[in-house]
């Protein structure tokens, strides 16, 4: 992961929030995989590594998983600057969306940059629909942005 986020280190700027120097570490990143193992096992967090061979090129995550009524989670992720166009983002989300609607959720949502068309078109690609905005909704690259809210409804059957 640190071999990852190091490379792509200009490439994800933009869209993330800053990180300290030691996230782009071997120690960095163990310690941001143990916490994230940590909302894995509370059930708050489902996470996948894309991958090309041995190179991890892309993740996404089901962020913020809530069942009981809402049965919802937010997904999040990126690809490697080497390994766009082919088609990752579409089937990391698609993947995502498989995985939240096996675990019970009947909705996943996202959130890209008013200005991250990119994301966009791979959103509505994939069937999420937009549905609002969100003005200065995250701390992003050293200001509050504006996003675009998206998304996909999984199924209308109550469990």
């Amino acid at each position: 992961m640190a071999a990852a986020y190091a490379r792509n280190r200009a490439h994800l700027e933009p869209w993330d929030p800053r990180r300290d120097e030691s996230f782009y570490t071997e120690d960095g990143q163990a310690a941001a995989v143990a916490g994230q193992l940590a909302s894995v096992r509370q059930g708050l967090l489902a996470a996948y590594v894309v991958t090309h061979g041995d190179l991890v090129v892309g993740r996404v995550n089901l962020n913020n998983i809530v069942m009981g009524v809402l049965r919802s989670a937010s997904v999040g992720y990126w690809v490697d600057a080497e390994h766009l166009g082919r088609g990752l983002a579409s089937g990391a989300v698609e993947f995502a969306c498989a995985q939240a609607q096996g675990r019970g959720l009947h909705r996943v949502e996202a959130g890209t940059m008013v200005h991250n068309l990119a994301s966009q078109r791979v959103l509505e690609r994939v069937g999420f629909e937009p549905y609002g905005m969100a003005p200065k909704f995250l701390f992003i690259a050293g200001a509050w942005q504006d996003h675009k809210l998206y998304q996909r409804i999984l199924h209308d059957n109550p469990l």
